[in-house]
């Protein structure tokens, strides 16, 4: 048996979750998320806790029963806590600035990219001196969030040799020695 799948997913106070036509609905704090589940995958809800379970061993159903569970506890932790993803613009000229959710990026083309945050998101933007530029995407949808900070770190990804480019900021690039000295 999954050992995800079979730990519970607690919830805490303010938090409801609700299951209707293969759709489970939590509401919280920080707002109301949906994921639509496989029928087969039953769902238990106490006052406490949502247990995930599935109808047999097969392995269609092993596979997705600790994936909804997963899922469903990311729902429940977002409406709560929220996520938060990083990211820090490296190189020389790299800049980044945002009015509402619109992001204005110089990464190193002839031109600027303005990039649209979906409106669930928040986004923020920070230049100190003397430290690269930085993106703040905070949301209660994690898999939007990723979505997003993956688009951005794919308009400039970071190159070997220099490092340059958008990186996670707690990503760790892994550099190449570059040319060899002459004779």
């Amino acid at each position: 048996m999954s050992r995800i799948g079979k730990k519970p997913v607690s919830i805490p106070k303010g938090v409801t979750v609700s299951v209707a036509n293969a759709v489970v609905t939590v509401k919280g704090p920080k707002g109301t998320l949906t994921q639509e589940i496989d029928r087969d995958i039953v769902i238990e809800i106490t006052e406490t806790e949502v247990l995930v379970k599935r109808p047999t061993e097969q392995i269609r159903h092993r596979a997705m029963h600790g994936l909804y569970r997963s899922l469903i506890s990311n729902l429940v932790k977002g409406v709560t806590d929220g996520y938060k993803k990083d990211l820090e613009l490296v190189g020389v000229g790299f800049k980044a600035t945002n009015a509402g959710n619109i992001l204005d990026l110089a990464l190193g083309y002839s031109h600027n990219i303005i990039f649209e945050v979906p409106k669930e998101l928040k986004v923020t933007t920070t230049t100190e001196k003397g430290q690269n530029p930085k993106i703040f995407l905070e949301g209660s949808d994690k898999q939007l969030i990723g979505q997003v900070a993956a688009k951005i770190r794919s308009l400039r990804k970071p190159e070997p040799y220099k490092g340059k480019g958008v990186r996670y900021s707690d990503e760790v690039v892994r550099r190449k020695a570059g040319k060899a000295a002459g004779k």
